[in-house]
């Protein structure tokens, strides 16, 4: 009986820990709004012309800014953002 009720405490364990862990993932249209949302809020950047393509939480971003120092904070402010695992920067700089 007692190899019972640890088997069914740690299954139940098992259950509750992959729902929060399912619940704490973000999905990529999530990411893709929140690195508009911080691109569009961020002096440095905005205006700047940016396409933004978002895949298992990888970031590519890929357009044209005006400086290195664009490019470079652009980079950052995707990286802030929650479900990102990485950031793949494509941008160009033409001044």
């Amino acid at each position: 009986m007692r190899v019972l009720s640890v088997v069914l405490v740690v299954s139940l364990l098992a259950l509750v820990s992959a729902q929060l862990t399912a619940a704490d993932k973000v999905s990529d249209d999530q990411i893709f709004d929140q690195v508009k949302l911080k691109f569009g809020k961020d002096t440095q950047v905005k205006g700047g012309a940016f396409e933004i393509d978002v895949k298992d939480g990888v970031v590519t971003v890929t357009g044209k800014v005006r400086t290195e120092k664009q490019k470079d904070r652009a980079e950052r402010l995707a990286k802030q953002v929650k479900g990102v695992t990485k950031v793949v920067n494509k941008l160009v700089v033409e001044p």
